[in-house]
């Protein structure tokens, strides 16, 4: 008996690795966004510019909206106040400068016999205080421009930029509103594409990741485009006898819309290396 299920399992899986291009065609499918992305932000306040609209192409990185920024710049400034300031250093190096003048003067003196030991002493320990009030001012400096790195920093996290390359498919929030952890903008990313089919039990194992198929948007006009197996579901919906499919659709011009129908056609083996011979 199980010998029996084993055989009619194999032939079965033959069946469906014989099929031709032919019955691998005219499958209905949908060409979808590789990925959609809800843009939001963690930092308090309010939404003050909104830079752009839907349909709009946007880079990765590009500041696509901006919270009220008031204080920041406003620490900013403060900060690089502080991290500039100079006077103190240079007071301060002068009277090292002094300081180490009138070291090396008493320790002449002192070798001539013509001060006391004290007033030696005296000397040194200003020259050291002298040097001492200088590096701190110059690691109270250094702390500055950490305090001015921050506060850009802080500045900057109010600018909001686009994670990817991407269309705008909608505006969620407009100038005024209060920003906080809610999503600012929705994105769709449209290179690659991703093409999405529920193909037949029947064609389980027939169709194979790396396998190349000609799809066709449905739309007047429209021309066939390259797209690869990258996914074949290893889960079969049983109530519709089907299991997914996606494919991977190069569209660096972005020509080619995401959410529309389209047809598919799986191409032979013979379609396939005659396409990689020409590459």
């Amino acid at each position: 008996m199980a010998l029996g299920i084993a055989l009619i399992s194999i032939l079965i899986l033959k069946s469906a690795w014989a099929m031709d291009a032919e019955e691998l065609a005219g499958f209905d499918c949908v060409i979808e966004p590789q990925s959609t992305v809800e843009v939001s932000t963690r930092e308090e306040g309010i939404l003050e510019e909104l830079l752009v609209s839907r349909g709009d192409l946007v880079s990765a990185g590009q500041v696509i909206a901006r919270l009220n920024r008031d204080v920041e710049q406003a620490n900013v400034e403060l900060a690089q106040a502080r991290a500039e300031l100079q006077a103190e250093i240079d007071e301060l190096d002068e009277a090292l400068a002094f300081a180490q003048r009138e070291k090396d003067r008493m320790d002449k003196l002192s070798q001539a016999k013509a001060i006391s030991a004290t007033d030696k002493d005296t000397a040194t320990s200003e020259a050291k205080r002298a040097a001492l009030r200088l590096q701190q001012a110059h690691e109270q400096r250094r702390i500055a421009q950490l305090e001015l790195e921050r506060a850009r920093r802080l500045h900057e996290n109010r600018s909001v930029r686009s994670p990817v390359d991407a269309v705008v498919m909608e505006r969620m929030m407009s100038p005024g509103e209060s920003a906080e952890n809610r999503p600012i903008v929705k994105l769709a990313k449209i290179d690659p594409l991703h093409v999405e089919i529920f193909a037949p039990v029947e064609t389980y194992g027939a169709i194979r990741v790396g396998m190349q198929a000609e799809v066709t948007p449905r739309y007047p006009n429209a021309s066939a485009h390259r797209a690869e197996v990258v996914v074949v579901d290893r889960v079969i919906d049983a109530a519709s006898d089907t299991f997914g499919v996606r494919l991977l659709l190069p569209n660096p011009d972005l020509q080619i819309p995401a959410g529309v129908r389209c047809g598919i056609r799986f191409l032979s083996d013979q379609e396939q290396e005659r396409a990689q011979l020409r590459q």
